[in-house]
């Protein structure tokens, strides 16, 4: 992996997306219910406070659990619930050591069927098949990484030109058109939640 991807909006965040595939994956755990410029930043501000230029699956997944939460909760913290989110960032570290030997490519290396891949994202901590399907269709579209069936399995966010999600923000002009498509997506299931009333 080594693209410019422009997820974080910032210049040094987006540079260590691009050419780490474990910060790629703490940035996507990372985006709920926080700005997704703050979410994909979140890699780099936490490989600063580490002293180190990349991260390191097998470095975070032996950290003091108390002292990695407070490595994130610092200010400004790297998310809004960054206790809990340590917590997560750690047990994705700890499956990727146990099952890649902490190496976060091999989740998609050498897979050859978009479905294949698509489980083994849903099978990383914090990724629900949501979740694992944007992954996907971000790894298809901007990394490169694309198994025979991946815009299938992928769903709706592996669709070409489709501004539902991270996967499509390749610049400022892209990411206005994924934050209308999500407003769009807000409004709509508000209003059925109003009508079901």
């Amino acid at each position: 992996m080594d693209v410019t991807l422009h997820l974080a909006q910032d210049p040094e965040a987006d540079e260590l997306l691009g050419r780490s595939p474990l910060a790629a994956l703490v940035g996507m755990l990372l985006d709920q219910q926080v700005p997704m410029e703050w979410a994909f930043k979140g890699p780099r501000t936490i490989a600063d406070r580490l002293g180190a230029d990349d991260l390191d699956a097998h470095e975070i997944a032996a950290q003091d659990p108390e002292a990695f939460a407070g490595l994130l909760s610092e200010k400004p913290a790297v998310h809004r619930y960054p206790g809990s989110m340590a917590k997560r960032i750690q047990q994705l570290c700890q499956y990727l050591v146990e099952h890649y030997d902490g190496s976060a490519e091999l989740v998609w290396k050498g897979v050859d069927d978009g479905r294949e891949l698509l489980k083994r994202l849903e099978a990383l901590p914090g990724f629900g098949k949501q979740k694992a399907q944007i992954f996907l269709a971000l790894l298809g579209k901007q990394l490169d990484v694309r198994p025979k069936g991946w815009r299938e399995a992928a769903g709706a966010y592996g669709e070409a030109e489709s501004f539902r999600s991270v996967a499509d923000i390749t610049g400022p002009e892209s990411l206005t058109k994924v934050r209308a498509h999500k407003q769009e997506m807000k409004a709509a299931a508000k209003a059925a939640k109003a009508g079901g009333k």
